[in-house]
């Protein structure tokens, strides 16, 4: 390259310097220092987005605290209806049995009243129809608390509900494999077997 074109190359980079404003020369100056500064409408958009995350974690803060509240009420509620139930439970099985007894106290001042008859009767059909009336009146509770007898004589020998005491010959051929003696009766209490019927059965 000749001298002369080198002034000119020279000539022309000044020239290139001296177009550029002053404001173009200092923020030239402040990237290369690192100084840019960051423009309004950004640091607003910041604020606002802290804000908002704020507000959303103090939202989530107050429901907690309002599920972690009701939640303790449930807790000491269903703690509560466990005690009140138990108790209720106690009371039942201490009481269950009143209204029974009560049923049964006319009965026994009856027999009462019979125990003092026979000491004194003198007529033994008088003594047999007040025994039988007894009876009759025991019958009739057990059936209204829903007892009843379980079938057993002359009956296929059925180990769900009676127990063999013995076996004997069968009196007849027909008999065999059934109950052809009652030692001590069985009793349902509604659909449920209470007490196995004692039974002699025929082979």
């Amino acid at each position: 390259m000749t001298a002369k074109e080198k002034d000119q190359n020279n000539t022309e980079e000044m020239d290139q310097n001296q177009d550029k404003s002053p404001e173009t020369t200092q923020t030239d100056k402040a990237k290369s220092k690192g100084k840019v500064k960051t423009p309004v409408g950004r640091k607003k958009t910041a604020s606002s987005s802290l804000t908002k995350t704020k507000k959303k974690l103090d939202e989530t803060q107050h429901q907690l605290a309002e599920m972690q509240d009701r939640y303790l009420r449930l807790t000491a509620e269903f703690d509560n209806y466990r005690k009140r139930t138990l108790k209720e439970k106690m009371e039942l099985v201490k009481t269950g049995g009143e209204q029974v007894i009560l049923n049964l106290l006319p009965m026994v001042d009856n027999l009462e009243r019979a125990m003092i008859s026979i000491r004194e009767a003198k007529d033994s059909d008088a003594l047999m129809e007040g025994l039988e009336l007894i009876y009759g009146k025991f019958q009739e509770f057990l059936t209204q608390n829903g007892v009843k007898e379980v079938e057993t004589l002359k009956t296929d020998f059925d180990t769900d509900i009676h127990e063999a005491i013995t076996k004997i010959p069968a009196p007849a051929p027909e008999l065999k494999g059934k109950v052809v003696d009652v030692i001590e009766r069985g009793y349902y209490l509604h659909d449920k077997v209470v007490r196995f019927a004692k039974v002699v059965v025929g082979e």
